[in-house]
């Protein structure tokens, strides 16, 4: 008998032993998991980066769900606050860009620097209610007979104003700035301190032409004061003048340098 006759079978699966299956050879190779650190540092920064992306497009889903809600009037306003501020933007890029010139193409740069400050410190005052100014504007004239009006209504009507382009406003007797605080006391209105009643009559300098479809756009501000039974009128002006001054504050700590 030869070796090959001889030689002991191959060994097979043990008596009452089934072989694995693919699906638990394939459990057997997922758990325990056997990831490495580089592994898992990738899963954290995908897992950050996908909560990144979902939040940002909640984010605008949101921002257009919003203006799809929107009233038509609502619409409206916005594209028109929109365009006039693109309009003021470019207005004041090509007056920036003019000066710029002037100052590169003047024979005496000196006195030209000088007189753009000037320029300069006058427009400041405008803004800041100090120096009286006039020009091209409107004028808007609220009579309330229901005593209706409140000091929120006027603060909107200057808001609306100051959007359109106003360079000075005021109200009755009252210079407008950036400070100026607006207030229901006693029954009335009071403005930087000041009472102010009907009827009230509001100038502002500006583009007429800008100013004027400010107010009057479709659920603006004259709608929403004749919404009060308040008469409302807005006319356009080739003069506006607005007088009332501020008094100018004097810093407490700060001062001109040489």
């Amino acid at each position: 008998m030869t070796e090959e006759e001889t030689a002991p079978p191959p060994p097979g699966p043990e008596p009452g032993r089934d072989r694995p299956t693919g699906r638990s050879a394939l459990r057997a190779g997922l758990w325990p998991p056997r990831a490495t650190r580089s592994q898992l540092l990738a899963a954290v920064l995908l897992f950050v980066l996908g909560l990144g992306l979902a939040i940002q497009v909640r984010a605008t889903g949101s921002e257009e769900t919003a203006l799809r809600g929107a009233r038509q009037e609502d619409l409206v306003r916005i594209l028109s606050d929109l365009e006039d501020r693109t309009a003021r933007l470019e207005e004041e890029k090509s007056g920036l860009e003019e000066q710029r010139t002037e100052l590169e193409t003047s024979s005496d740069q000196a006195e030209e620097a000088r007189r753009q400050t000037e320029e300069r410190e006058r427009q400041l005052g405008v803004l800041a209610g100090t120096v009286a100014a006039e020009g091209p504007g409107i004028t808007l004239r609220i009579d309330d007979p229901l005593g209706a009006v409140e000091a929120d209504m006027l603060l909107d009507a200057v808001q609306e104003l100051r959007a359109a382009g106003a360079e000075a406003i005021q109200i009755n007797d009252v210079r407008i700035a950036a400070g100026t605080s607006f207030v229901d006391e006693n029954g009335g209105v009071f403005v930087d301190g000041e009472p102010v009643r009907a009827p009230f009559r509001i100038g502002a300098i500006g583009r007429p032409q800008d100013l004027e479809p400010a107010l009057n756009i479709p659920g603006g501000v004259v709608q929403s004061l004749e919404n009060e039974q308040a008469e409302v009128s807005v006319e356009r002006q080739e003069k506006v003048v607005v007088d009332a001054l501020r008094s100018a504050e004097q810093p407490d700590y700060a001062q001109s340098s040489p």
